[in-house]
């Protein structure tokens, strides 16, 4: 058991649009390869003023999406992206390449677990499929059987389909999975038989994020669904205030709620808590783990198993956030935990299960120059990854007292990720992979001390390429901090300044860029293209004291030092500002759009996918209460200040002469609302002196990403490519 966080102005002349709004001025104010660009919506300035500073807001009226006329202007700039890098040779060739490269892998998997009588289950997405399919298997050498094809569903139901997470139950006969439609990661949860994939339950409406946790004789699980009313709550509120049921396989009507504020006030739980209710096998207790919003400090509570099933429990706190906890893993009798507290690169203590109390905790692993990366507790042992620079190593360490830890020899060297262990079964399950080395499964069996690899996937041609090079950099910051950089890239490229470069970054959560290989990017690779990532402050390559120097008020160090990373690379000659690209997204929003308003005469392109980019208002969302731990709140002075230097909305300056800029979207994004991308594009086309394009590429079947299908994912792919080989000058004809 494993648990983590893991505008237009009538000047405005480089929006893309095809069509005009009879209900505003329009004015045609460009035309980009032959297509007609317009800008229908003029600015309506709403001033906030916070602590004392007034705020502009000019589109704050494309908050409103379900507007009539806002939604047929997205359409509108929606259709005149699409025609315009439709006239762009190269997107057709990369389209082409990337389904040539896509059809020599066999198959891609994820999420696999195993039970204890060695049956495999696992997302698997085949050559020929659009979507991962919900699988199982007797054995590593036995035959996949789909349970959950989203694929089949999905012509159903006429819009894409996505399964979310799954749990199987500890006898292997049951799994609950949620699924959602068209990328909005909010569906519904169902429970079936794993033999012959009929229902158990009627489906669970509300769900996302269902966290299930079985009780040891499957008898029933744990489980969060929102409210039945969550749609029609005021925005801000309708991700809050989480509530944990328990369901014994039957109908969810009558589930009792086991777990929440609601339940007890006296928790003093934040409304923005979520996390998971669990059982331990062996114990008599239940606990539940809760992370403040995206805060990755924990605190966990207990109470006795049989007073939480009978919905009469009085839990207490066994440790809070001062204990600095961010993940835990239980078995063999002991609770498990990475602590960060006087440990800025992360620690391993273990605690009883019955006393699970940090100040007197057993130190397994003290704090060190190298991070602690994952943990995953075993019926035989505790599993560790620890980074050492670019590289991890997987160490073990029994449940024994006095145990030390072990290093498990691999097979070559690269990134050890965890990817499943059990507390009744020996062993783990986990990937090799390295920045130009496609991940592969591993297991370690404790018995014969060998690491075997799972034959659950055939090798692909483009699994490991040759003539491709890594290299791992160190870049002095503004304020003399090295931050490491990874270069990928052709091994026979010249240091003539003229290649095309990506310069990628997202810092945040204290999230790491970990090295994987994607077959996709040698579609950019082979084109002479380098691929830079950035392991910038706010994410987690040095643990958390790196987290902590790109947080809330810190955030300034996130995009220095991606500029200072872009100056590296002209430097060097890897690049010029007429080659160089800036993309992140998500929280790397932040990472771009601030490098590009900071120094637009860096870069001749920039992309912005998924985009937390107008960070000011940012609570006023739905995922927004959840972010203040990371970001901040307008309702304190200092963080209210952090927020307006880190928002690219309230960044942006008029006759400034900006890159060129694509930002994409997902229209059902539940996590980055699309109003961030719809008003940020709006005030940079209105602003802007130069004569670049800023396009919205907008999809109104998708939405944050995570559930994307094949196709979707491969035409985003060859649409961001061809943009930035379009504004490098290597577009073709």
């Amino acid at each position: 058991m494993i648990f983590s966080l893991s505008r237009i102005a009538c000047r405005g002349r480089y929006l893309s649009s095809l069509i005009c709004i009879s209900a505003a001025p329009t004015v045609l104010a460009a035309s980009f390869l032959g297509v007609d660009v317009s800008a229908p919506l003029p600015p309506k300035n709403v001033v906030d003023t916070h602590w004392g500073t007034p705020v502009d807001d000019p589109y704050r009226f494309l908050e409103d999406t379900k507007d009539p006329m806002v939604q047929s202007w997205m359409k509108g700039q929606a259709d005149a992206t699409e025609a315009i890098l439709a006239k762009l040779p190269v997107r057709a060739e990369l389209r082409a390449r990337l389904t040539e490269i896509e059809a020599a892998v066999p198959a891609s998997i994820n999420s696999v677990r195993r039970t204890r009588n060695g049956v495999y289950f696992a997302l698997r997405r085949n050559a020929e499929d659009n979507q991962f399919k919900l699988v199982k298997r007797d054995g590593v050498d036995g035959k996949d059987v789909v349970l959950v094809d989203p694929d089949a569903l999905a012509k159903t139901a006429g819009t894409a389909q996505a399964i979310g997470e799954y749990s199987i139950s500890p006898d292997g006969k049951l799994v609950a999975y949620s699924i959602s439609s068209g990328g909005a990661e909010i569906g519904s949860l169902h429970v079936i038989d794993a033999s012959t994939a009929k229902p158990r339950i009627p489906p669970i409406a509300n769900i996302r994020g269902a966290s299930v946790a079985w009780l040891d004789d499957s008898s029933g699980f744990f489980y969060t669904r929102l409210a039945a009313n969550w749609a029609s709550l005021p925005r801000a509120d309708r991700f809050l205030d989480s509530k944990y049921y328990f369901n014994k396989l039957t109908t969810a009507d009558a589930d009792p709620m086991v777990f929440g504020a609601a339940l007890d006030p006296s928790l003093q739980l934040s409304r923005s808590a979520g996390g998971a209710v669990f059982a331990v096998r062996g114990s008599k207790y239940a606990y539940a783990l809760m992370f403040d919003g995206v805060k990755r400090e924990a605190s966990l509570y207990m109470a006795p198993l049989a007073e939480v099933l009978a919905a009469k429990a009085k839990w207490r706190r066994a440790f809070g956030e001062d204990a600095m906890i961010s993940a835990v893993t239980i078995a063999g009798g002991w609770i498990y935990a990475r602590s960060a507290l006087e440990a800025p690169r992360y620690k391993v203590l273990r605690m009883p299960v019955a006393d699970p109390d940090p100040a007197k905790a057993e130190t397994l692993i003290a704090a060190g120059d190298d991070v602690i990366v994952e943990l995953a507790a075993a019926k035989d042992a505790l599993y560790v990854t620890q980074r050492q620079g670019p590289l991890t190593r997987l160490l073990r360490i029994t449940h024994d007292k006095n145990a030390k830890p072990v290093e498990v020899k691999l097979p070559y060297s690269g990134l050890a990720d965890l990817q499943f262990a059990a507390h009744d079964q020996a062993g783990a399950i986990f990937s090799l992979s390295s920045w130009v080395r496609r991940a592969k499964l591993h297991a370690f069996d404790p018995v014969r001390g060998t690491v075997t690899a799972l034959p659950l996937v055939p090798d692909g041609k483009f699994d490991a390429p040759e003539g491709l090079s890594a290299r791992e950099v160190r870049i002095k910051s503004h304020d003399g901090v090295e931050v490491p950089a990874s270069i990928i890239s052709r091994a026979d490229i010249k240091l003539d300044g003229r290649n095309p470069t990506i310069l990628y970054g997202y810092g945040a959560y204290g999230i790491t860029e970990e090295p994987r290989w994607g077959p996709n990017l040698l579609a950019w690779l082979e084109r002479g293209g380098v691929y830079v990532i950035a392991h910038v402050r706010g994410g987690g390559v040095y643990g958390d004291a790196w987290h902590r120097a790109g947080l809330k008020t810190t955030k300034p160090n996130t995009w220095k030092d991606g500029i200072a990373i872009a100056e590296w690379l002209i430097e060097q000659r890897f690049t010029a500002p007429d080659r160089l690209a800036v993309y992140g997204g998500s929280a790397g929003g932040v990472f771009v759009g601030r490098a590009v308003t900071s120094r637009p005469d860096l870069f001749a392109a920039g992309v912005v996918a998924v985009g937390n980019t107008d960070q000011v208002r940012s609570e006023t969302r739905a995922n927004g209460g959840a972010n203040i731990p990371e970001y901040g709140t307008f309702k304190k002075e200092d963080e209210f200040r952090g927020l307006l230097e880190m928002s690219t909305y309230a960044s942006v300056r008029e006759g400034t002469k900006y890159p060129a800029m694509l930002f994409e979207h997902g229209v059902n994004d539940s996590r980055v609302d699309v109003w961030m991308t719809l008003k940020t594009g709006s005030r940079m086309a209105a602003a802007t002196s130069s004569s670049k394009p800023v396009l919205l590429r907008l999809e109104f079947d998708g939405g944050h990403g995570v559930g994307a299908t094949r196709s979707q994912a491969r035409e985003r792919t060859a649409d961001r490519w061809a943009f930035l080989l379009w504004q490098f000058g290597l577009a073709g004809p």
